[in-house]
């Protein structure tokens, strides 16, 4: 099954006909309305089908608790991740899952594997899977398990959140921390608490809303390069969230509020390629490493490193490129390369993609939004890259007195 997004449902088309004929689509003959009360009935919703008003954020984490092991992971792994962004921790961060999550056991299953092989392998990679639950789109699509966690573009969001934040769960009880990107502003409410590293999007970089919400998010943020390739808007995202800034937002109790904020001092740099091609040479990185010299403070996150999204952009969205991209990227790391902290990848059990479809119709552990690297050669690379961290320390090591 393919689904068609601009195709209405029912309740689109019913809408429809009652705005064309002149009629509010939220109007009940029977409800006294605040709008009708203050005379605004016939001049504000008339676009909006339906307001479902959702649990507040204090509920579905009351519900859905992180117990004492996942907080303790949670405030650990972000300090680590700090601590290998400023250069404090000579391990490799390496950000790899799915490109998005559609299916929790797969899920559940994929991050199994990956804390297994974790063991193996902390000593040289910090590992942070993603759990990527909102997802931009250029035109129409699958915005996400959020967003609509059946697939079939029935939207049930309140289910979206419950299932997002059971995913979270089950990626901590595994000893893993998760990575997600911020798209929604209000959502981060339902889920940052979970959360050890989070990326703002290349098409939201420049949006102020963004900046904003990075500057009171309580982890490492990473900004990718525009979808132009332009790092210029990334590194003022990096030092516009680092002050403080005040703005509208909501509260745990799902309260309208204007929302004041310290500022993030652990911003950084993503460079995920663009339009026109990569971005992730050793030039490319060069430079946008002396950019970010030239326009952060000297000692902050962004300007001792950055990190390569092997993915998107930097591969073409192909997985195989993207294979050969980590270990060309493993080879330059082993070198002693400076100004890489870190790499993203696209990973799942299975390689590949498919068309966004009802779970019951779809191959398990396989992508429906970007091709993804498979499980085994996903294995292989990371045995690779820590194999060039250990590598780098040898190159790097001071001579013996």
């Amino acid at each position: 099954m393919s689904l068609d997004y601009l195709e209405p449902s029912r309740k689109t088309q019913a809408a429809q006909e009652a705005l064309s004929e002149g009629v509010n689509p939220l109007f009940d003959p029977d409800a006294i309305r605040w709008e009708d009360e203050v005379g605004i009935g016939h001049i504000v919703n008339r676009r909006i089908i339906e307001l479902d008003p959702l649990p507040t954020p204090a509920q579905i984490l009351t519900d859905y608790p992180l117990d004492q092991a996942a907080r303790d992971l949670v405030i650990s792994s972000r300090e680590s991740i700090r601590q290998v962004l400023q250069g404090e921790d000579d391990r490799l961060l390496v950000i790899v899952g799915p490109c998005s999550i559609h299916d929790p056991k797969a899920a559940l299953e994929y991050a199994q594997k990956l804390a297994a092989l974790n063991e193996q392998l902390e000593d040289r990679l910090l590992i942070v899977m993603r759990a990527y639950f909102e997802k931009p789109r250029t035109t129409m699509g699958w915005k996400g398990l959020i967003n609509d966690p059946d697939v079939d573009g029935s939207h049930k969001i309140r289910k979206g959140l419950v299932l997002a934040r059971r995913v979270l769960l089950s990626i901590l009880g595994t000893g893993l921390p998760a990575a997600t990107e911020f798209l929604e502003p209000t959502s981060p409410q339902f889920t940052a608490d979970a959360i050890s590293w989070g990326a703002i999007g290349a098409r939201n970089t420049e949006s102020q809303v963004h900046r904003q919400l990075a500057s009171g998010l309580s982890m490492p943020i990473g900004f990718k390069n525009a979808t132009d390739g332009d790092v210029g808007a990334a590194i003022d995202s990096c030092f516009t969230a680092s002050r403080q800034h005040t703005f509208f937002g909501i509260n745990h109790e799902g309260r309208a509020s204007a929302v004041q904020t310290l500022g993030n001092p652990d911003c950084h740099l993503v460079l995920r390629g663009s339009s026109h091609g990569p971005n992730c040479e050793p030039k490319s990185v060069s430079d946008a490493m002396n950019q970010l010299r030239e326009g952060m403070p000297t000692g902050s996150a962004a300007a001792h490193g950055l990190i390569i999204d092997a993915s998107h952009g930097n591969s073409g969205k192909d997985e195989l490129r993207q294979a050969a991209l980590v270990e060309e990227l493993a080879e330059r790391i082993a070198a002693g390369e400076p100004g890489i902290t870190g790499i993203m990848m696209e990973s799942f059990l299975e390689g590949g993609n498919q068309s966004a479809a009802p779970l019951s119709e779809l191959t398990y552990g396989q992508s429906i939004t970007d091709r993804c690297i498979a499980w085994p050669r996903t294995a292989e690379l990371l045995q690779t890259l820590a194999q060039a961290v250990e590598s780098r320390r040898q190159e790097v090591k001071p001579p013996t007195q």
